[in-house]
């Protein structure tokens, strides 16, 4: 990437319908891990107009009403307008939810390999993930996607809070464009907001607000320029929004979910799945390495990939990119990286507690950034540098 760019990241708020299609996927997987920890989930949802579908493989002791689940999500979300046509009390729900197949089981479960005595769970599927991290923001996050998520968070803060703007609906996007001069933000370029509002709101009313109450209070002042463009309902008017307006399936806003476009991604969607998903848990186990290599100071962007074969615990491969940033070799940051952390899929659920209820908390406003989750602590940086400075 040049050192002179323009770069742009989206978020979507809970209400789009790919994200009320994660959340409640999210919903029914933490109800299954509230009581049974080694539920294995692979929870998908469709929804459309007045209609949610299930679809996937759940095998668990857990046992609760799945259509409850399903409608709690909705309304925490916020469908419960008169004027919903997807609200929570009326959606039509089909359960088609099997248990899983017994052929991806065998390569999963854990069992003695010969010669050896502890078990070893492999890995759910084939795949590559991606972890990454860099020092333009204090969660150690690209800026732009970590922009966009706060002015969707500051709308959906306003909307459930019920006093301002009643005419907030659930649906939105966000968008954040940043220019970059010698590889640093130095101005916001552009901010689109496509929030959906009740249909006896003007546009000028939603441009002011959006731009006075949410706009300048969520992003940097120093960013914000006289040359920053805002792009509030640029289509004028958008009252249908949600699933009413558009279809939604789990899983597809994985560049929301994790880095904006500005790190890679293996391709493997995270809601609705448990961690014997690598899918999922490699990729929070790779956010997790690279924001130590960050913050301990070996690099100022990181970027580590792992691959797995299903049902084989040891990674097939793992590799560090610094993008030229990085103050050590970068083998030595892989061999220091290979000391202080284990990547087998077990390993991974044990270091991060992962079989906790927790992933309702992941869905919305992106998997990373977020203090409170395990693969966001930065409590192995001392190790990393320690094991660094060994091998150097």
């Amino acid at each position: 990437m040049p050192k002179n760019f323009v770069f742009s990241s989206e978020s979507v708020a809970e209400g789009h319908p790919d994200k009320v299609s994660d959340y409640i996927s999210d919903s029914v997987l933490d109800a299954c891990l509230e009581q049974d920890p080694d539920s294995r989930v692979a929870c998908e949802t469709l929804v459309k107009s007045n209609v949610v579908v299930l679809a996937g493989e759940i095998t668990t002791k857990a046992k609760f009403d799945y259509e409850q689940v399903v409608r709690q999500a909705i309304r925490e979300i916020g469908y419960v307008n008169d004027d919903d046509v997807f609200h929570a009390d009326k959606v039509f729900i089909t359960n088609n939810l099997t248990s899983q197949s017994p052929d991806i089981a065998q390569g999963v479960d854990a069992k003695k390999a010969k010669g050896k005595d502890t078990a070893e769970q492999g890995a759910g599927d084939q795949g590559i993930m991606f972890g990454y991290a860099c020092d333009e923001t204090p969660e150690l996050m690209p800026a732009a996607v970590m922009y966009a998520h706060r002015v969707g968070r500051e709308i959906a803060r306003i909307r459930h809070g019920g006093r301002q703007a009643k005419w907030l609906r659930p649906d939105c996007k966000s968008q954040v464009s940043i220019r970059y001069e010698d590889g640093k933000a130095k101005e916001i370029t552009a901010v689109v907001i496509s929030t959906q509002h009740a249909a006896d709101v003007d546009k000028k009313t939603i441009e002011k607000f959006m731009i006075d109450k949410v706009i300048k209070k969520s992003l940097p002042k120093k960013l914000l320029t006289k040359n920053t463009q805002f792009l509030i309902n640029p289509t004028g008017r958008f009252v249908i929004g949600g699933p009413q307006g558009d279809a939604g399936l789990t899983g597809r806003k994985i560049i929301v979910d994790t880095y904006g476009g500005t790190g890679r991604h293996g391709g493997g969607a995270f809601s609705g799945k448990d961690p014997s998903k690598v899918d999922r848990s490699a990729a929070y186990m790779c956010r997790w390495v690279a924001k130590n290599i960050v913050a301990a100071g070996l690099a100022a962007r990181a970027e580590l990939q792992v691959a797995y074969a299903i049902g084989y615990p040891e990674p097939v491969s793992i590799t560090v990119d610094t993008f030229g940033t990085n103050t050590v070799d970068e083998e030595v940051i892989e061999k220091a990286v290979s000391e202080v952390f284990k990547f087998k899929p077990a390993d991974i659920v044990s270091q991060l507690k992962l079989k906790q209820p927790i992933y309702r908390s992941t869905t919305n406003y992106g998997h990373f950034g977020k203090d409170d989750l395990p693969w966001e602590q930065t409590n192995k940086a001392a190790a990393l540098k320690k094991a660094a400075k060994a091998l150097s």
